[in-house]
C-alpha cells in the first residue's frame, strides 16, 4: 500500500455539508492491501468503520459522501442514459420504417433495463424518504436542545454568552440539515422527471442542491497531492448533480468551494 493512501489517517473527517464527524484514527485493508473501510473515531459516539468508497481526501480534511447520494447520482445517469437510447432507436425507426424489425430486439433490450432501472428507482426512493425522516427526527432534537438553553437562559440558570453560543451552535446544525433536505427533494425532482417524454420534449435540467461545501481553497480544487479515493473514481462516472454554495453559508464555507466540491465529487 502506497503512503499517499496513508496520508489521510490523522486528519478530521466532515460530511459534505459541513458536520464534523471525528478524525481518522487507522484503517482496515483486504488481504491484497487496498483499503477496506476507515476507523473514525467520533468521540463518546466510539468508532465507526466508514466504507473508503464514501470518502474523498481534500487538504487537512477528509469528507463523507452520503451513499444516497452515489447511488441516486449512478440511477439517473443510468436512466438518462437508457431513455436517450430509446429516443435514439424511436428516431431511426421513424426516419427508416424498414428497419423496425431490425431495431425490434435492441428495443426489447433497453425496455428491460428500463423496467430493472424501475425497480433500482423504488429502491433509492425509499432510501431517500427514510433519510428524510432521519434528519426530521434530528431536526427534532436539536431544536429540542436550544429551547431547552433558552428555557435556562430565561430562568437566569445559564449566562446570555453560553446561550448565545449554544444557539449558533444549534443554527449550524439546522443549516446543514436543511441543506441535506434541499438536495434530497432536488434529486428526487430530478429522478422523477426522467421519463421518455420528457426526453424528447427536450434535454432534462441539471439538478441545484443549496450544500454548503467543506472549506477548501480553489488553488488546490484538482487534487493536486492528494490522495483521491474510489468515491471520485465512481463519481466520475455520474451524471453532476451540480451543487452551489448559498450566501447563509459563508461562515462554514468560503466563496470557492462550490466550485472544488463539483470537481472532486463529479469529476
Amino acid at each position: 500500500m502506497s503512503e499517499e493512501k496513508l496520508a489521510f489517517v490523522g486528519k478530521q473527517v466532515k460530511d459534505i455539508y459541513g458536520t464534523f464527524i471525528g478524525r481518522v484514527v487507522g484503517i482496515i485493508t483486504e488481504i491484497d492491501g487496498e483499503i477496506e473501510s476507515v476507523g473514525v473515531d467520533c468521540g463518546s459516539s466510539g468508532i465507526k468503520q466508514l466504507p473508503y468508497e464514501q470518502l474523498v481526501v481534500q487538504g487537512d480534511y477528509v469528507f463523507f459522501i452520503p451513499k444516497w447520494r452515489l447511488e441516486a447520482q449512478k440511477l439517473i445517469r443510468q436512466k438518462s442514459l437508457t431513455l436517450k437510447r430509446m429516443k435514439a432507436l424511436h428516431d431511426i425507426i421513424a426516419e427508416n420504417d424498414g428497419m423496425k424489425e431490425d431495431a425490434e430486439l435492441v428495443s426489447i433490450k433497453y425496455e428491460k433495463k428500463l423496467a430493472d432501472l424501475g425497480e433500482v428507482e423504488r429502491a433509492v426512493t425509499d432510501k431517500l424518504a427514510a433519510r428524510l425522516a432521519e434528519l426530521d427526527a434530528e431536526a427534532k432534537q436539536v431544536k429540542a436542545v436550544l429551547f431547552d438553553a433558552k428555557l435556562q437562559f430565561r430562568s437566569n440558570e445559564m449566562k446570555e454568552e453560553t446561550y448565545q453560543q449554544v444557539k449558533v451552535n444549534t443554527d449550524e446544525l439546522l443549516e446543514h440539515i436543511n441543506n441535506e433536505r434541499t438536495e434530497i427533494g432536488n434529486v428526487r425532482g430530478k429522478i422523477s422527471s426522467l421519463t421518455l417524454e420528457s426526453v424528447n420534449s427536450s434535454a432534462s435540467p441539471e439538478v441545484t442542491a443549496q450544500v454548503p461545501p467543506p472549506a477548501v481553497p480553489e488553488e488546490v480544487a484538482k487534487v493536486e497531492g492528494a490522495p483521491a479515493t474510489a468515491a471520485t473514481e465512481a463519481a466520475a462516472e455520474e451524471k453532476p448533480i451540480t451543487v452551489t454554495a448559498p450566501a447563509a453559508a459563508t461562515t462554514t464555507a468560503g466563496p470557492n468551494d462550490a466550485a472544488w466540491i463539483n470537481q472532486v465529487i463529479q469529476q
